[in-house]
């Protein structure tokens, strides 16, 4: 079948346009502005070119930018939908590192927006191409929290580090060996804001204790243990000048106020994901794992959306980044090889968060995380959990492939 093939080059103010025909001639380029205006300008010279050389088969391809691509990718198939079953419409959203390396096929391209929205053009061309852009705003509203929390998630990791590195500067001993199961935690905080080093190395055993009993809600099970320890590395630790003591209080101050409003905004973020989730079909199989809840299957099902848009479970672990590469040459083929940088970010992450999970509580999952744990002596947490997360691949594919609960092994006949 004849075709118009559109490649657009967006950005945030204007989208460079470019048609070509299904033999790599062009037939059009211009530019429009980032707006309804100009997507409508987009339809109407596509319509009429597409009149004029009697063609039925309209395909319109533009590189993932996560914001600029987002509306005049739905508006150009909700909009073209109106002119069915005239002309054949189908919209693509490409990977930009795919277009990329297509484009480095061309040895003497010059660097511009037309050039690429040419080269997006012809990449559909050679029609190696995704699935096609489905209506599936549920997903995307969901995937619009599940990516904010994984910012917010990301932003509280490298707060909670800039504080130990503060706290180092002010209780050295602390940072180095603290006996709070959480630095984080009530008591352990309090000590660290409240008290100073030396101020420990000076109080009794009864005041210390009566403090952290105080600030742990009498949760210690042997409070004086933990003083003594606590006044022992008060004593070992370095001590601050006044004036160097005053910026580290007031920068870990700070920091603080920043974690625990990061944390606030989190857990509001987590109960409009719950909200949202109530109304999604595939939430029921996905929570079925224990060790997944809401926000984790949210996750999960905003990057999967339909799963029937991947063959199998292996595709899904390649979409996740979830891949290692192969080195093999004649009879050689190496066993140390690296997982290969690709794939959605947010997957990846959500998959391996919820790995970490289900280890906890799943005594299958727990058995072959503690397995290679034990294979290697570097890195063994980080690698162990990678690995179960490309195990729960498996598991969460087939799962909504089937719409089916997950099964315990304990409950396994």
């Amino acid at each position: 079948m004849s075709q118009i093939l559109v490649g657009v080059d967006v950005s945030l103010k204007t989208h460079h346009v470019h048609f070509m025909n299904g033999e790599g001639q062009s037939l059009d380029e211009f530019s429009i502005p980032n707006n309804r205006e100009g997507a409508d300008t987009l339809i109407q010279r596509l319509l009429k070119r597409a009149k004029k050389v009697h063609v039925a088969k309209l395909q319109i391809g533009m590189e993932a930018t996560d914001q600029y691509n987002w509306h005049i990718a739905h508006y150009l198939q909700a909009q073209l939908k109106g002119y069915e079953p005239d002309y054949q419409t189908s919209v693509y959203v490409l990977n930009a590192r795919k277009v990329a390396r297509f484009k480095k096929g061309y040895d003497t391209l010059p660097k511009n927006d037309h050039i690429d929205a040419w080269v997006i053009a012809d990449h559909l061309r050679f029609d190696r191409l995704p699935r096609a852009m489905q209506e599936a705003v549920h997903y995307e509203a969901l995937q619009r929290l599940t990516r904010t929390r994984f910012h917010f998630m990301k932003d509280l990791a490298r707060n909670k580090t800039f504080f130990l590195n503060q706290l180092f500067l002010k209780f050295s001993g602390l940072r180095q060996d603290n006996p709070f199961s959480n630095t984080f935690g009530a008591a352990s905080l309090a000590v660290i804001e409240e008290l100073e080093p030396e101020t420990i190395a000076d109080m009794s055993i009864e005041s210390l204790v009566d403090f952290l009993q105080e600030k742990g809600n009498h949760h210690f099970s042997e409070p004086e243990e933990i003083a003594k320890y606590l006044k022992k590395l008060a004593r070992s630790s370095y001590q601050l000048n006044q004036s160097m003591k005053d910026t580290v209080n007031l920068s870990m101050s700070v920091t603080l106020s920043l974690i625990r409003h990061i944390e606030m905004q989190v857990k509001r973020l987590d109960k409009e994901i719950s909200r949202l989730m109530q109304g999604i079909s595939q939430r029921l199989v996905l929570t079925s794992i224990k060790g997944i809840g809401d926000v984790f299957a949210a996750g999960l099902i905003a990057e999967i959306g339909d799963v029937k848009r991947f063959n199998s479970h292996h595709a899904l672990a390649k979409y996740a980044g979830l891949v290692w590469s192969q080195y093999q040459s004649g009879e050689y083929e190496s066993e140390d090889t690296k997982r290969m940088r690709t794939g959605d970010k947010y997957l990846r992450y959500y998959l391996i968060q919820a790995a970490d999970s289900i280890r906890k509580h799943d005594s299958e999952y727990q058995a072959f995380y503690q397995k290679k744990y034990k294979e290697v002596t570097r890195h063994q947490h980080k690698r162990a959990l990678v690995l179960t997360a490309r195990k729960l691949v498996r598991l969460v594919y087939s799962l909504l492939s089937t719409n089916q609960l997950y099964t315990p092994p304990e409950r396994r006949s």
